[in-house]
């Protein structure tokens, strides 16, 4: 085979010509297509509704939005769903440490049928998850008659309203730490038991604080989808104002009311505290990838 270069191909690869492109670049077309059309989705379906709520939030003045987000059912509904969130959050946080634990630490049989099981609020919908609890714990479900003998009301209830909230944020924590702690491996953790560490020495002085960004990222996504929580909740909670209806499903009631001021009003206090989880969630990526940590929720991708 010749490999003889001329000086004419030499001077091509030393010298490559003005303007010459590189094999990984994109046209400046494309970029600006792709650029647009990012904006455009932004604009029609994220920025144009966000200032459509805060318009509308407003449109009365300050004084009917003061009194739409202070009135009794309005402030049931936000200590409803605070109440909700204060009991779903902390049990489903301890659920997910513990289930990434044992996922990422051990070999058990069932385990991937553990993590299938983790996944299946994912892909049911919010409002089927609702009736299977009606049919379990209603007055006539599998169990719901024998707790109603004995005073325990679950549907149309509080419980039925915690129980709903936990289901459909049950993956969150869990699918955000498994990637990630089963990415670390355990040698740490091994180093630490053989230096004389017990289990809980391991688990808060070595296991959670190499875990604690991608547990916060996921705790703050748990705790944004437990506040925004609208179709199972929708069905067991039975929309009995100023008792089983949570912010959400106030800000239905009044829309469908034609109340839109107050609608709007309601609406927007959960969008305050959306973009407050979306700075927070941002925060925590740009510190991680300062720190040169994996970014949260790049387990996931991996």
């Amino acid at each position: 085979m010749d490999c003889t270069v001329t000086s004419t191909q030499a001077s091509a690869v030393a010298f490559p010509r003005r303007g010459a492109r590189k094999a990984t670049e994109d046209p400046p077309w494309l970029v600006f297509v792709l650029t647009l059309t990012s904006v455009t989705f932004l604009a029609l379906f994220l920025v144009v509704p966000l200032a459509a709520v805060f318009a509308g939030a407003f449109d009365d003045g300050w004084a009917a939005f003061l009194r739409a987000i202070a009135e009794p059912d309005a402030a049931a509904a936000f200590r409803l769903t605070a109440l909700a969130v204060s009991i779903a959050v902390p049990l489903n946080l301890l659920f997910g440490v513990t289930a990434a634990l044992a996922i990422a630490r051990f070999d058990f049989r069932g385990k991937h049928a553990l993590i299938t099981l983790i996944d299946v609020p994912f892909s049911i919908s919010p409002v089927v998850a609702g009736l299977v609890f009606v049919l379990v714990f209603g007055v006539n479900g599998l169990v719901g008659g024998w707790l109603e003998a004995r005073g325990i009301q679950v549907i149309f209830a509080v419980p039925g309203i915690v129980l709903a909230t936990m289901f459909v944020t049950v993956p969150f924590v869990a699918r955000e730490l498994i990637p990630l702690m089963m990415e670390q491996g355990i040698e740490e953790e091994v180093a630490a038991i053989g230096l004389g560490a017990g289990f809980w020495q391991t688990l808060f002085r070595v296991t959670l604080p190499r875990i604690k960004w991608g547990l916060l990222y996921g705790t703050i996504l748990l705790t944004a989808r437990a506040i925004g929580e609208f179709g199972a909740v929708s069905v067991v909670s039975g929309h009995i104002r100023g008792k089983t209806v949570t912010a959400p499903l106030h800000i239905e009631i009044l829309y469908n009311e034609f109340n839109f001021a107050a609608a709007f009003a309601v609406a927007s206090i959960l969008t305050l505290v959306a973009l407050g989880t979306i700075v927070i969630t941002a925060a925590i990526e740009w510190n991680s990838s300062r720190r040169g940590a994996p970014a949260p929720g790049a387990g996931e991708a991996a």
